[in-house]
Protein backbone atom coordinates (compact mmCIF):
# COMPACT_ATOMS: atom_id res chain seq x y z
CA UNK A 1 0.00 0.00 0.00
CA UNK A 2 0.96 3.75 -0.56
CA UNK A 3 2.60 5.72 2.37
CA UNK A 4 1.19 8.30 0.88
CA UNK A 5 -1.85 9.71 -1.31
CA UNK A 6 -3.68 12.47 -3.26
CA UNK A 7 -6.62 14.45 -1.37
CA UNK A 8 -8.13 17.91 -1.65
CA UNK A 9 -6.81 19.66 1.77
CA UNK A 10 -9.02 22.96 3.41
CA UNK A 11 -7.36 25.37 4.83
CA UNK A 12 -7.85 28.76 6.92
CA UNK A 13 -5.61 31.44 6.93
CA UNK A 14 -6.58 34.95 8.49
CA UNK A 15 -9.89 34.20 7.42
CA UNK A 16 -9.32 32.90 4.23
CA UNK A 17 -10.15 29.49 2.78
CA UNK A 18 -7.30 27.81 0.71
CA UNK A 19 -8.20 24.41 -0.92
CA UNK A 20 -5.86 22.53 -2.90
CA UNK A 21 -4.53 18.81 -4.13
CA UNK A 22 -2.18 18.05 -1.71
CA UNK A 23 -0.25 14.35 -1.16
CA UNK A 24 -1.14 13.43 2.46
CA UNK A 25 0.28 10.69 4.68
CA UNK A 26 -1.38 7.35 5.34
CA UNK A 27 -1.00 8.15 9.30
CA UNK A 28 -2.81 11.13 8.67
CA UNK A 29 -6.04 9.34 8.53
CA UNK A 30 -7.78 9.17 11.83
CA UNK A 31 -8.15 5.68 13.34
CA UNK A 32 -11.54 4.76 14.17
CA UNK A 33 -11.75 2.85 17.50
CA UNK A 34 -15.35 0.73 16.64
CA UNK A 35 -15.32 -1.24 13.91
CA UNK A 36 -12.22 0.72 11.44
CA UNK A 37 -12.54 0.46 7.66
CA UNK A 38 -10.00 1.52 5.29
CA UNK A 39 -11.55 2.43 2.16
CA UNK A 40 -10.27 2.93 -1.44
CA UNK A 41 -11.96 5.95 -2.68
CA UNK A 42 -12.93 5.87 -6.11
CA UNK A 43 -15.71 8.27 -6.34
CA UNK A 44 -17.20 11.41 -4.57
CA UNK A 45 -19.74 13.88 -5.20
CA UNK A 46 -19.67 17.64 -5.06
CA UNK A 47 -23.21 18.32 -2.83
CA UNK A 48 -24.41 22.00 -1.01
CA UNK A 49 -23.13 21.31 1.97
CA UNK A 50 -19.25 20.45 0.50
CA UNK A 51 -19.85 23.68 -1.47
CA UNK A 52 -20.92 25.79 1.52
CA UNK A 53 -17.76 24.46 3.70
CA UNK A 54 -15.19 25.11 0.79
CA UNK A 55 -16.74 28.56 0.37
CA UNK A 56 -17.69 29.69 3.61
CA UNK A 57 -14.82 29.69 6.40
CA UNK A 58 -16.38 27.98 10.02
CA UNK A 59 -19.72 27.58 8.40
CA UNK A 60 -19.68 23.68 8.02
CA UNK A 61 -16.31 22.81 8.76
CA UNK A 62 -14.56 24.26 11.87
CA UNK A 63 -10.84 22.33 11.94
CA UNK A 64 -8.38 23.05 9.92
CA UNK A 65 -6.24 21.57 7.48
CA UNK A 66 -9.26 19.10 6.89
CA UNK A 67 -10.60 16.99 4.45
CA UNK A 68 -13.88 17.79 2.97
CA UNK A 69 -16.28 15.93 0.94
CA UNK A 70 -19.31 14.26 2.62
CA UNK A 71 -19.48 11.27 0.69
CA UNK A 72 -17.91 8.39 -1.38
CA UNK A 73 -17.43 5.30 -2.64
CA UNK A 74 -15.13 2.43 -2.77
CA UNK A 75 -13.58 -0.72 -2.24
CA UNK A 76 -12.48 -1.82 0.81
CA UNK A 77 -8.77 -2.95 1.38
CA UNK A 78 -8.67 -3.65 5.27
CA UNK A 79 -11.45 -4.10 7.76
CA UNK A 80 -11.69 -4.44 11.77
CA UNK A 81 -15.05 -4.99 11.66
CA UNK A 82 -17.37 -8.25 11.83
CA UNK A 83 -19.68 -7.14 8.78
CA UNK A 84 -17.51 -5.65 6.12
CA UNK A 85 -14.74 -7.50 4.54
CA UNK A 86 -12.00 -6.53 2.33
CA UNK A 87 -13.19 -6.73 -1.36
CA UNK A 88 -16.91 -5.45 -0.56
CA UNK A 89 -17.64 -2.12 -2.34
CA UNK A 90 -19.34 0.14 -0.26
CA UNK A 91 -21.21 3.43 0.12
CA UNK A 92 -20.90 6.32 2.59
CA UNK A 93 -22.55 8.51 2.95
CA UNK A 94 -23.99 11.24 6.47
CA UNK A 95 -22.45 10.79 10.02
CA UNK A 96 -20.95 13.85 9.87
CA UNK A 97 -18.42 12.70 7.03
CA UNK A 98 -16.65 15.84 5.36
CA UNK A 99 -18.06 17.54 8.31
CA UNK A 100 -16.29 16.94 11.72
CA UNK A 101 -14.51 13.47 10.29
CA UNK A 102 -12.38 13.43 7.37
CA UNK A 103 -14.07 13.10 3.93
CA UNK A 104 -14.30 11.63 0.62
CA UNK A 105 -12.30 14.49 -1.36
CA UNK A 106 -9.39 11.81 -1.20
CA UNK A 107 -7.78 8.36 -2.39
CA UNK A 108 -8.34 6.78 1.12
CA UNK A 109 -11.02 7.39 3.93
CA UNK A 110 -11.16 5.80 6.95
CA UNK A 111 -14.10 5.12 8.94
CA UNK A 112 -15.95 3.22 11.28
CA UNK A 113 -17.64 -0.30 9.15
CA UNK A 114 -21.49 0.89 11.09
CA UNK A 115 -21.33 3.91 8.34
CA UNK A 116 -20.86 1.92 5.39
CA UNK A 117 -23.48 0.72 3.31
CA UNK A 118 -22.67 -2.30 0.75
CA UNK A 119 -23.75 -1.57 -2.82
CA UNK A 120 -26.89 -3.68 -3.69
CA UNK A 121 -25.18 -6.43 -6.30
CA UNK A 122 -25.05 -5.24 -9.58
CA UNK A 123 -24.72 -1.72 -8.95
CA UNK A 124 -21.56 0.05 -10.29
CA UNK A 125 -19.80 2.25 -7.97
CA UNK A 126 -19.64 5.21 -10.46
CA UNK A 127 -23.98 5.16 -10.80
CA UNK A 128 -23.99 4.40 -6.56
CA UNK A 129 -21.70 8.28 -5.88
CA UNK A 130 -24.41 9.73 -8.35
CA UNK A 131 -27.28 8.63 -6.66
CA UNK A 132 -25.39 9.73 -3.58
CA UNK A 133 -26.66 11.61 -0.77
CA UNK A 134 -29.51 13.59 -2.99
CA UNK A 135 -31.07 10.41 -4.08
CA UNK A 136 -30.93 8.31 -0.73
CA UNK A 137 -32.19 11.57 0.48
CA UNK A 138 -35.32 11.80 -2.27
CA UNK A 139 -36.37 8.11 -1.26
CA UNK A 140 -36.26 8.62 2.16
CA UNK A 141 -38.66 11.85 1.44
CA UNK A 142 -41.01 9.31 -1.21
CA UNK A 143 -41.31 6.73 1.72
CA UNK A 144 -42.32 9.39 3.98
CA UNK A 145 -44.86 10.23 1.99
CA UNK A 146 -46.09 7.66 0.87
CA UNK A 147 -46.43 5.97 4.55
CA UNK A 148 -48.58 9.62 5.08
CA UNK A 149 -51.26 8.47 2.46
CA UNK A 150 -49.95 10.15 -0.63
CA UNK A 151 -50.49 7.64 -3.54
CA UNK A 152 -49.49 7.66 -7.42
CA UNK A 153 -51.78 9.90 -9.41
CA UNK A 154 -51.67 12.69 -7.45
CA UNK A 155 -50.00 15.96 -7.74
CA UNK A 156 -46.20 16.16 -6.23
CA UNK A 157 -44.66 19.59 -6.01
CA UNK A 158 -41.00 19.48 -6.49
CA UNK A 159 -38.58 22.38 -5.02
CA UNK A 160 -35.15 23.26 -6.33
CA UNK A 161 -36.50 20.82 -9.04
CA UNK A 162 -32.89 21.18 -10.84
CA UNK A 163 -30.51 20.20 -7.89
CA UNK A 164 -29.65 17.09 -6.90
CA UNK A 165 -32.18 16.49 -4.40
CA UNK A 166 -34.59 17.67 -6.78
CA UNK A 167 -33.80 15.43 -9.41
CA UNK A 168 -33.88 12.61 -7.54
CA UNK A 169 -36.99 13.11 -6.28
CA UNK A 170 -38.76 14.21 -9.82
CA UNK A 171 -37.35 11.10 -11.77
CA UNK A 172 -38.63 8.78 -8.82
CA UNK A 173 -42.15 10.15 -8.61
CA UNK A 174 -42.22 9.78 -11.89
CA UNK A 175 -40.90 6.25 -12.08
CA UNK A 176 -43.64 5.91 -8.93
CA UNK A 177 -46.26 7.24 -11.22
CA UNK A 178 -47.03 10.26 -9.64
CA UNK A 179 -47.78 13.92 -11.22
CA UNK A 180 -44.76 15.73 -10.86
CA UNK A 181 -44.73 19.72 -10.65
CA UNK A 182 -41.39 21.71 -10.53
CA UNK A 183 -40.73 24.85 -9.08
CA UNK A 184 -37.72 26.09 -10.59
CA UNK A 185 -35.96 29.69 -11.72
CA UNK A 186 -33.91 28.42 -14.76
CA UNK A 187 -35.47 29.05 -18.20
CA UNK A 188 -34.32 26.03 -19.83
CA UNK A 189 -37.09 23.51 -18.99
CA UNK A 190 -35.88 20.41 -20.90
CA UNK A 191 -33.59 18.72 -18.35
CA UNK A 192 -36.78 18.79 -16.28
CA UNK A 193 -39.43 17.87 -18.99
CA UNK A 194 -36.34 14.47 -19.42
CA UNK A 195 -37.00 13.85 -15.75
CA UNK A 196 -40.59 13.43 -16.23
CA UNK A 197 -41.76 16.80 -14.77
CA UNK A 198 -45.36 17.67 -16.17
CA UNK A 199 -46.06 20.93 -14.89
CA UNK A 200 -43.95 23.46 -14.02
CA UNK A 201 -43.81 26.87 -12.24
CA UNK A 202 -42.03 29.82 -11.18
CA UNK A 203 -39.88 29.92 -8.17
CA UNK A 204 -41.19 33.33 -7.48
CA UNK A 205 -44.74 32.11 -7.21
CA UNK A 206 -43.67 30.71 -4.02
CA UNK A 207 -41.38 32.85 -2.63
CA UNK A 208 -43.58 36.10 -1.96
CA UNK A 209 -45.12 36.87 1.55
CA UNK A 210 -47.14 34.17 3.02
CA UNK A 211 -51.02 34.03 3.71
CA UNK A 212 -52.13 31.64 6.65
CA UNK A 213 -54.10 29.57 4.38
CA UNK A 214 -54.45 30.14 0.47
CA UNK A 215 -55.72 28.31 -2.77
CA UNK A 216 -54.94 24.56 -2.12
CA UNK A 217 -52.65 23.62 -5.23
CA UNK A 218 -50.83 20.41 -4.66
CA UNK A 219 -51.80 17.02 -2.75
CA UNK A 220 -47.96 16.97 -1.43
CA UNK A 221 -44.76 18.41 -1.85
CA UNK A 222 -41.07 17.69 -1.37
CA UNK A 223 -39.16 20.67 0.01
CA UNK A 224 -35.71 21.21 -0.25
CA UNK A 225 -35.91 25.46 0.19
CA UNK A 226 -37.47 26.20 3.18
CA UNK A 227 -38.18 30.02 4.65
CA UNK A 228 -40.94 31.66 2.86
CA UNK A 229 -41.26 28.89 0.31
CA UNK A 230 -42.08 26.18 2.29
CA UNK A 231 -43.92 28.55 4.34
CA UNK A 232 -46.20 29.56 0.81
CA UNK A 233 -46.30 25.50 0.48
CA UNK A 234 -47.79 24.72 3.31
CA UNK A 235 -50.26 27.16 3.35
CA UNK A 236 -51.64 25.37 -0.34
CA UNK A 237 -51.14 21.56 -0.02
CA UNK A 238 -54.67 20.15 -0.26
CA UNK A 239 -56.75 18.46 3.04
CA UNK A 240 -54.77 16.03 4.19
CA UNK A 241 -51.65 16.22 2.38
CA UNK A 242 -48.21 15.72 3.67
CA UNK A 243 -44.66 17.71 3.17
CA UNK A 244 -41.71 16.43 3.40
CA UNK A 245 -38.95 18.72 4.27
CA UNK A 246 -35.50 17.99 3.59
CA UNK A 247 -33.39 21.58 2.90
CA UNK A 248 -32.80 25.49 4.21
CA UNK A 249 -31.20 27.31 0.97
CA UNK A 250 -33.76 29.63 1.05
CA UNK A 251 -33.38 29.77 4.98
CA UNK A 252 -34.17 28.07 8.20
CA UNK A 253 -37.20 30.45 9.74
CA UNK A 254 -40.35 29.60 9.01
CA UNK A 255 -42.90 31.92 8.61
CA UNK A 256 -46.19 29.66 9.07
CA UNK A 257 -49.21 29.23 11.51
CA UNK A 258 -51.31 26.66 12.84
CA UNK A 259 -54.02 26.95 10.21
CA UNK A 260 -52.90 24.56 7.40
CA UNK A 261 -51.98 21.98 10.28
CA UNK A 262 -55.20 22.08 12.15
CA UNK A 263 -57.57 23.17 9.56
CA UNK A 264 -56.54 21.24 7.01
CA UNK A 265 -54.53 18.42 8.54
CA UNK A 266 -51.65 18.85 6.36
CA UNK A 267 -48.41 17.13 7.55
CA UNK A 268 -44.91 18.06 7.88
CA UNK A 269 -42.27 15.90 7.82
CA UNK A 270 -38.50 16.52 8.55
CA UNK A 271 -36.55 14.41 6.58
CA UNK A 272 -33.27 13.33 7.93
CA UNK A 273 -30.44 11.61 5.59
CA UNK A 274 -27.30 11.86 7.79
CA UNK A 275 -28.10 10.00 10.90
CA UNK A 276 -30.42 7.52 9.52
CA UNK A 277 -30.66 4.09 11.27
CA UNK A 278 -28.75 1.42 8.82
CA UNK A 279 -31.40 -0.80 7.80
CA UNK A 280 -33.99 2.26 6.42
CA UNK A 281 -30.40 2.70 4.85
CA UNK A 282 -30.16 -0.21 3.69
CA UNK A 283 -33.46 -0.91 2.23
CA UNK A 284 -33.53 2.73 0.38
CA UNK A 285 -30.74 1.92 -1.03
CA UNK A 286 -32.41 -1.83 -2.37
CA UNK A 287 -35.57 0.73 -3.64
CA UNK A 288 -32.86 3.38 -5.31
CA UNK A 289 -31.14 0.45 -7.46
CA UNK A 290 -34.69 -0.71 -8.84
CA UNK A 291 -36.37 2.70 -9.65
CA UNK A 292 -33.84 4.75 -11.14
CA UNK A 293 -32.82 4.04 -14.35
CA UNK A 294 -29.01 3.66 -15.77
CA UNK A 295 -29.91 6.31 -18.30
CA UNK A 296 -31.16 8.85 -16.12
CA UNK A 297 -28.10 8.73 -14.09
CA UNK A 298 -25.90 9.43 -17.20
CA UNK A 299 -27.75 12.53 -18.36
CA UNK A 300 -27.59 13.65 -14.83
CA UNK A 301 -24.03 13.46 -14.44
CA UNK A 302 -21.31 15.49 -14.81
CA UNK A 303 -17.95 14.10 -13.71
CA UNK A 304 -14.54 16.10 -13.06
CA UNK A 305 -11.01 15.35 -11.27
CA UNK A 306 -10.19 15.88 -7.77
CA UNK A 307 -8.44 19.53 -8.56
CA UNK A 308 -11.65 21.14 -9.76
CA UNK A 309 -13.95 20.97 -7.15
CA UNK A 310 -13.10 24.38 -5.69
CA UNK A 311 -13.84 26.12 -8.90
CA UNK A 312 -17.48 24.23 -9.27
CA UNK A 313 -17.84 24.89 -5.35
CA UNK A 314 -18.17 28.57 -6.44
CA UNK A 315 -20.33 28.05 -9.47
CA UNK A 316 -22.62 25.77 -7.02
CA UNK A 317 -22.90 28.88 -4.88
CA UNK A 318 -24.35 30.87 -7.49
CA UNK A 319 -26.77 28.26 -8.53
CA UNK A 320 -24.71 27.38 -11.92
CA UNK A 321 -24.91 23.99 -11.88
CA UNK A 322 -27.56 21.10 -12.75
CA UNK A 323 -27.64 17.29 -11.91
CA UNK A 324 -25.20 15.77 -9.94
CA UNK A 325 -21.24 17.14 -9.91
CA UNK A 326 -19.10 13.01 -9.61
CA UNK A 327 -15.28 13.84 -8.48
CA UNK A 328 -13.21 10.96 -9.85
CA UNK A 329 -10.88 10.38 -7.75
CA UNK A 330 -8.93 7.39 -9.86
Amino acid sequence: MNESFQALVLDRQDDQLHANVKEVKMDALPKEEDGNVLVEVYYSALNYKDALGLTQPGKIINQYPFIPGCEFVGKVIASDHLDVKVGDEVIATGFGIGERHFGGFSQYAQVPGNWLVKLPKGMDMRHAITIGTPGLTAMLAIDALEQAGVSPGEEVLVTGATGGVGSFAIALLHKLGYHVIASTGKTDSSYLRALGVETIIDRSELEGAVRPLAKQRFDAAIDSVGGNTLANILSQIRYEGAVAACGLVGGADLPTSVYPFILRGVKLIGIDSVMQPMTRRTDAWKRLHELVSVDVLNDMMHEIPLHDVPRHAESMMRGELSGRTVVRLR
